[in-house]
């Protein structure tokens, strides 16, 4: 129930901000607005104040802005008095403000939607880094537990403060989807120890964001090597582990966190066998050696060692919030990297060097809407801070039937002199349309693949 009602509201809002923002300059600019609809199909209510209709319809998928237009058939016969009204005779560059206004809307929505996340702030987990994935990016470039991440920077620009581990891989992505290495100034926790590493996200450029990728960007914070869980039956019950065990060392070498006791599991194989480990836990104050020797259990066509452990993965956190003029800068700068990033996706999978498989539906959408707000308000904000850009974004694209392709049609007439004919945008509409299902066909062919191999 939560990811329906989440979702719905997330389409409401965006989408009646989108045609707000339509409906608002039209009327500012003089046009005549007939309705104002959210959804399509049948209407299931309407209300009219003035000589504006406004509806609610039954295919939540979308709305619309009906304005006077004389080549509108559904706008009846239009007194000589009002055909200065019709959004047809108005300026070129009205008809360009009043289109573009709609995507304009939800991208300055995104700005006050995430400026709003930065204003009432949130505990994120430090940029504090665990022991890195064995091949990872973060490990070839030599971090190591308990480096403290402060700044970036990318192809000699200024440095940039990470506040959080979450911040600093958001950077990690944009720099692999821009095909730029990212600097990292890192210290211990204390700020000691100061140097530069350099993460060769350049070298993921154009990758699929697949599960292999994703290992290689993600960066792994730092977690207490304290066990939370054992599981019944297991190596490690069969051992003698108990939830509230501090591993100390494994084999004579010290784990720092939990993600090194990971992976000295994974390497605890030797000509196809699971091999004994000597542990050395801490458990009420006292030292405790124990052997575990783990299971080999088979995990997506493999055999992995397995000693049946869960950590307490509580990461070391740290409140994030910004003042106000802060936050605008955050909203508008964040705003601008997501929209940014949308675009240099969509001309990646155009020209072939990221996979279509990136595309998501309104599977996905719904799912990642039900996440976010039982995550809570702040996240549940940044969820539709991200929908509101894709919103934007995407109605830019140059396509018949999207804002976009009207304003390449006005494009051409500023530049012309003459409107694009009707005959014209009749055929490029067919096409639009046709472009359109496609791309909402493989959304949703995407979105049942993933629930399949999930």
């Amino acid at each position: 129930m939560i990811t329906i009602l989440a979702i719905l509201f997330a389409l409401a809002f965006l989408i009646g901000i989108h045609e707000f923002g339509h409906y608002r300059v039209a009327k500012a600019c003089g046009v005549k607005v007939l309705r104002f609809s959210l959804g399509f199909g049948r209407v299931i209510a309407r209300w009219k104040p003035a000589e504006t209709e406004f509806t609610i319809s039954a295919i939540p998928l979308g709305g619309y802005v009906r304005m006077l237009d004389e080549r509108d058939p559904d706008s009846g016969p239009i007194a000589p008095e009002e055909r200065h009204r019709a959004f047809n005779n108005r300026p070129l560059m009205q008809r360009v403000a009043i289109v573009a206004a709609g995507p304009a809307a939800n991208l300055a929505l995104a700005v006050l939607l995430l400026a709003a996340t930065a204003w009432i702030g949130s505990q994120e987990p430090r940029a504090l880094l665990g022991t890195q994935a064995a091949g990872s990016l973060a490990d070839k470039a030599g971090l190591r537990a308990g480096d403290f991440v402060s700044a970036t920077a990318v192809d000699g620009g200024a440095w940039r403060e990470v506040r959080s581990l979450s911040e600093l891989q958001g950077r990690v992505l944009e720099a692999s989807m821009d095909g730029t290495a990212l600097k990292l100034e890192v210290s211990d926790p204390q700020g000691h120890g100061r140097r530069e590493l350099s993460l060769d996200t350049a070298a993921l450029a154009g990758k699929e964001l697949d599960a292999s990728t994703a290992r290689q960007l993600s960066l792994r914070g730092w977690v207490e090597p304290l066990i939370h869980q054992v599981t019944a039956d297991s190596a490690a019950a069969q051992a003698g582990l108990q939830a509230g065990d501090r591993v100390l060392s494994i084999d004579g070498v010290t784990q720092t966190d939990e993600s090194a006791v990971r992976e000295v599991i994974l390497r605890a194989v030797d000509g196809g066998q699971a091999r004994a480990m000597h542990w050395l836990v801490e458990r009420q104050g006292q030292a405790i050696e124990l052997t575990v020797t783990p299971r080999l259990v088979e995990e997506a066509g493999k055999q992995l060692p397995r000693v049946g452990v869960l950590f307490r993965n509580q990461l070391q956190m740290t409140e994030v919030r910004y003042g106000f003029g802060e936050g605008l800068a955050y909203g508008a700068r964040r705003t601008w990297d997501l929209a940014s990033l949308t675009v240099r996706m969509i001309g990646r999978m155009l020209v072939g060097k990221a996979s279509v498989k990136n595309i998501s539906g309104p599977i996905t959408m719904a799912e990642y809407a039900g996440q976010a707000a039982q995550a809570g308000l702040v996240v549940y904000i940044g969820y539709l801070a991200l929908i509101s850009v894709s919103l934007g974004v995407l109605n830019l694209l140059p396509l018949p039937m999207l804002d976009g392709g009207l304003l390449m049609y006005y494009l051409f007439e500023g530049l012309s002199g003459r409107p694009v004919s009707e005959r014209a945008q009749q055929k490029l509409q067919r096409v639009g349309v046709v472009v359109l299902m496609l791309m909402m066909g493989l959304a949703l062919f995407n979105d049942v693949t993933r629930q399949f191999l999930n």
